[in-house]
């Protein structure tokens, strides 16, 4: 049921991302222990990984269903300059979409800005903060949720959400997953400052967003058009129904047509 980090630390290629790693049976959330531990000088690359959390949650605070011993919650702290916590967005879910590949037979897309999904549904979600100091970065920190070995099989959840073990139809290592999972990101993260074009255009490749009519929710205030494209910054374009692109920095977005959570 636990995961065995030996075998985790067996498989990790990195330098620094998840070299230190604090592993908890149980916590409020990943994202509130890992910004007290950046408080408190954290080093860069630093993971708090649990195996339950009480009070895990997505974008908007919405709670994330975090059952014990079935999938993967976890935040990984980071000291970036500007420019590479702008990439974090991209880099983080096209982490995951990989790093799923790498173990399974299931090859998800992203629904803009960074949810990993099959089939419309939300398969892993990913939720960046960060602290600054005038021009400076003093930290940010990185929460992925991915579900794993939790089958979905509640109709109120089934139809918005998914899992590998879902998808599959067998049980996923979340040993593997996550030596993959952690290996992806410091690639990605270290390329964003050297290769960040075509580190966009693989995160670009996955957006399943793009080409479908959407309603977009940007500060209170709802949008409806075609996803035309994402700018160099990962920002939507979004045709409305006059002609005109309107460019979003973030947003929740409700694609139209199919269900996605």
């Amino acid at each position: 049921m636990w995961i065995n980090l030996s075998a985790v630390h067996d498989k990790l290629r990195t330098e620094f991302v998840g070299r230190r790693l604090m592993y908890l049976t149980s916590t409020d959330s990943t994202m509130d222990v890992a910004r007290r531990e950046a408080e408190d000088g954290a080093p860069d690359g630093t993971v708090i990984l649990a195996e339950e959390q009480t009070a895990g949650r997505g974008r908007f605070d919405r709670k994330w269903v975090s059952p014990a011993g079935l999938n993967l919650y976890l935040t990984i702290v980071v000291r970036p300059d500007i420019a590479r916590l702008r990439s974090l967005g991209v880099v983080t879910p096209l982490a995951a979409c990989l790093a799923i590949d790498a173990v399974s037979a299931v090859r998800p897309l992203l629904k803009w800005p960074n949810d990993v999904i099959v089939g419309g549904k939300k398969l892993g979600g990913v939720l960046i903060e960060s602290e600054t100091s005038g021009d400076e970065v003093r930290y940010a920190v990185v929460g992925i949720g991915i579900n794993v070995n939790y089958k979905v099989d509640d109709p109120a959840i089934s139809a918005i959400a998914t899992s590998l073990v879902n998808e599959a139809a067998t049980s996923v290592s979340r040993e593997d997953l996550l030596a993959a999972l952690l290996n992806q990101f410091e690639e990605l993260y270290q390329r964003s400052s050297t290769e960040k074009g075509d580190v966009h255009e693989w995160w670009r490749a996955r957006l399943d967003t793009i080409g479908r009519q959407v309603d977009v929710t940007f500060r209170g205030e709802t949008y409806s058009g075609t996803a035309k494209d994402v700018d160099a910054e990962g920002n939507l374009l979004l045709r409305l129904a006059d002609g005109s692109v309107m460019t979003l920095e973030a947003g929740e977005v409700s694609v139209q047509g199919y269900s996605a959570a």
